[in-house]
């Protein structure tokens, strides 16, 4: 698949920014059972411990805790649906190649969901974290450098598109289509 232009991602931005505030939706629940590996699952299951269940989050080392296990800043990550169409294309098989576990369509920026705001998704509940959510190596190969740097830089920090690092405060079953709740914490 050919990557988009920068051009092309910028003049996608309006359709991100109308992304809804407060309640929105889970559109794709991606899990990693192993690296490189994705499931689109029509359920799930969020957990306390593991974040979600089957997820290689719990098994995966991380270079920023002291004892280099699984970052409890990083349990769940989160991008926006419209970010993912964006970049990879409306296939949503292909979003998962992002990486993230949720993609739901809201509004995920700074403004709106500052650090220890909370989402209601079905029965869980996540807590947004400051940890920043940046794209890597392997975003770049697999969507292209104009999608790095777009997500990469000041104004898409401040958006998230990237998207949000979060961790389960409540746990509980999720399924794709359940709606997605800003929550006073």
């Amino acid at each position: 698949m050919s990557h988009i232009s920068i051009d092309e991602l910028r003049a996608g931005l309006d359709h991100v920014r109308g992304a809804p505030a407060d309640s929105g939706t889970l559109e794709l629940i991606a899990r990693r059972p192993a690296e490189e590996q994705r499931e689109i699952l029509e359920a799930g299951e969020l957990d306390l411990s593991a974040g979600l269940i089957g997820d290689m989050w719990a098994e995966r080392p991380s270079s920023s805790t002291a004892d280099g296990g699984p970052n409890p800043e990083a349990q769940v990550t989160v991008m926006n649906a419209r970010v993912a169409a964006l970049v990879a294309g409306p296939e949503t098989d292909r979003w998962a190649q992002a990486g993230d576990q949720l993609y739901v369509d809201l509004d995920l920026s700074h403004e709106n969901l500052p650090a220890g705001a909370r989402l209601q998704i079905g029965d869980a509940v996540l807590e947004i974290t400051e940890a920043p959510h940046l794209g890597c190596g392997k975003f770049s190969r697999r969507f292209g450098v104009d999608a790095l740097k777009l997500v990469n830089s000041q104004l898409g920090r401040a958006m998230r598109l990237r998207g949000v690092n979060a961790r389960v405060a409540m746990p509980g079953a999720i399924r794709a289509g359940d709606g997605v709740t800003k929550i006073e914490a």
